[in-house]
This record gives C-alpha cells, sequence and structure tokens, in this order.
C-alpha cells in the first residue's frame, strides 16, 4: 500500500495556503498521525536542523507545500531572494527526507517551469525544451531544480519521489499583500477597495490579454491525496513520457483557460464593483499563456471540482472574513 492510514505525515509549510488545505483534507480522510512545525520552530532553509527534526521525527511521507512565492512584480524586484530561498528550502528538505529514510516524498512544483512559447496545451514533455518567461526565471529555476533532485534520487537510489506540477492556484489562505500577491487575489483586493471608495475607475497590471488557468486550493489537496495513494511511477501502468520511460512528475490544472480581462469582470461582479476598468499596457504581462495538459493526472482518478465562479466566491468570502478580523497583510 502506497499511503496507509497509520503513516507519520510531515506536511512542510502547513500555515500557507497549500498546507492549510491539505491538513484539513488529511484529517478528513481519517489521517491522524500528521506533522507539522512552523517557522519559529523550525527554519526550513537551514538543512542541519531541518535534518535534525526529519531524524528525530521519523515521518513515513513527506509532502513539500513550502515555498518562497509571489506575483510578477514581486519576483521582478527581488529575483535572487525568489531564487535562493526557494532552492534552501526545497533541497533541506529533500535531502534530509533521503538521508533520514522517508518512505515517500511529494514535491509541489508550478505551471512556470515550462517554456515561454510551449505548445498548448503543456504537455510534461516540454520542460526544458525551450527558454523560460524571464520575469519569472528565478523562481522556475528553483522549481526544476527540485523537481530535478527528485528525478535524480529516484533514478540513483530508488528513493520514492514524485512531482506534482499545478496552474495558478488560489482560495482561502491566500496572500492578499499588495507588494507580492498573486493577479487573482491581487485583483479581489484591487476591486474591493475600489468599491470600498466609490472609484469611478481602477488599473490593472498589463493588457489583460494573457491566459491563465486557476485551480481551487482544495482540487489541488485533492489530486496530492490521490497521487499519493494511486501512483507509483515505477509500475508498469503508471503514466510515461511519449518514449515510455518514466515520468516522475505530472501536471495539475483545470483543463480551461481565460484571459485576465475575463477574470477581473468576474471578479468585479463577485465583489460588486460597477465602474471602469483600465488597463496599463507599460506593465509586463508575462508568459501568454500557460494551459497545461491534464490528461495523465485524469487517469489516475482525479478531476477538478470546484468551479471558478464559486471558488471566487469562496475567496472573497475569506477575505472579508480575514479583513474585518484583522488577520490578513495588506
Amino acid at each position: 500500500m502506497l499511503l496507509n492510514k497509520k503513516d507519520k505525515i510531515f506536511v512542510a509549510g502547513h500555515n500557507g495556503m497549500l498546507g492549510k488545505s491539505l491538513v484539513s483534507r488529511f484529517l478528513a480522510e481519517g489521517f491522524t498521525n500528521l506533522l507539522t512545525v512552523n517557522k519559529k520552530q523550525l527554519n526550513l532553509s537551514d538543512y542541519e536542523k531541518t535534518d535534525d527534526f526529519i531524524k528525530k521525527e521519523s515521518p513515513d511521507i513527506v509532502v513539500i507545500c513550502a515555498a518562497k512565492v509571489g506575483g510578477i512584480k514581486a519576483n521582478i524586484d527581488f529575483p535572487a531572494d525568489y531564487l535562493l530561498e526557494n532552492l534552501k528550502i526545497q533541497n533541506s528538505i529533500i535531502e534530509s527526507s533521503f538521508r533520514n529514510n522517508v518512505r515517500r516524498l511529494l514535491f509541489i512544483g508550478s505551471s512556470c517551469i515550462y517554456p515561454k512559447f510551449a505548445k498548448q496545451p503543456i504537455v510534461e514533455e516540454a520542460l526544458l525544451t525551450s527558454s523560460l518567461e524571464p520575469t519569472l526565471e528565478p523562481y522556475a529555476l528553483a522549481k526544476i531544480t527540485g523537481l530535478k533532485m527528485c528525478e535524480a534520487l529516484r533514478r540513483q537510489y530508488d528513493f520514492d519521489t514524485i512531482c506534482l506540477m499545478p496552474s495558478n492556484l488560489y482560495g482561502p489562505g491566500d496572500n492578499f499583500n499588495e507588494n507580492n500577491s498573486h493577479v487573482l487575489p491581487s485583483l479581489i483586493r484591487k476591486f474591493h477597495f475600489a468599491k470600498e471608495a466609490n472609484s469611478p475607475y481602477l488599473t490593472c497590471w498589463g493588457s489583460g490579454n494573457v491566459l491563465r488557468e486557476f485551480l481551487y486550493v482544495d482540487d489541488l489537496s485533492d489530486a496530492i491525496l490521490v497521487a499519493l495513494k494511486e501512483w507509483d511511477p515505477s509500475l508498469k501502468g503508471a503514466p510515461k513520457q511519449v518514449d515510455k520511460s518514466m515520468l516522475t512528475y505530472l501536471n495539475v490544472g483545470v483543463g480551461k483557460d481565460i484571459s485576465i480581462k475575463e477574470l477581473a469582470n468576474l471578479i468585479a461582479n463577485v465583489v460588486g464593483y460597477r465602474g471602469e476598468i483600465r488597463w496599463d499596457l507599460t506593465k509586463k504581462d508575462g508568459t501568454p499563456r500557460k494551459l497545461l495538459d491534464i490528461s495523465r493526472i485524469k487517469k489516475l482518478g482525479w478531476l477538478q471540482k470546484t468551479k471558478l465562479n464559486d471558488g471566487l466566491k469562496i475567496t472573497y468570502d475569506y477575505f472579508l472574513k480575514s479583513l474585518s478580523e484583522g488577520s490578513i497583510r495588506l
């Protein structure tokens, strides 16, 4: 059995949006032997301390949700931080898990690992076939390195590692900070305060013409459970690359994308903003399109459940509740 209810599971990054969702999903499924630790207790970018922690706690399963994440502006302004911090976090957890005989490890990557002009929808084999989107290159390189480290440890030492590459993630627990949030929570914040201020118009970043797909956080948590339960890349029936070689990472998305202009209109409706939406063409758009081919993860039995408009309503309700409680940084 690949996953057992008695397994001790370490969710690295349990206080983040995905980590919180995943812990709730595990508990709902009857997994009660969960191991979590906050930043004050353990700096995951410190290899020695992380190694001591994993050695002491001896988890059976490790899921790496921990990462330094942000939108285009934050990645442009702090490229070294995004590259170095993510390399430190993932290398620390992956190596210490390997050294201390963790049975299975699942690494969460990102759709930004793929080339800027990859053929759509993007299949897993597109990795490293061309150049990356420059604005997100440091973060993407870190995630590619994590994926390749997991792949190398499996090939050389038979360490059971698997990786998932999700599209743009959103949901309760998201980051709404003005300086480093992703596009969807950034727009929720922007439209909300424009409505509160009775602003006749607001200005959004870029042209709004680029296409993105948005994955609700609980749907990714479901995909993680499916992967841990059902996916062993070494088995004959597991998803393979086109050349029939082993495939150790799978895309997770919704199979449908929309333009940022369409997303802005949806958010305006959810928030109740009725003013004009303007677009700042001096700001960079990033990759023109990032639609993932999700045929392989679907064959394992996973399918996205949450419609975008429903997810937006839940996320906006979370934003309002957190705002009233003073529990989010803006």
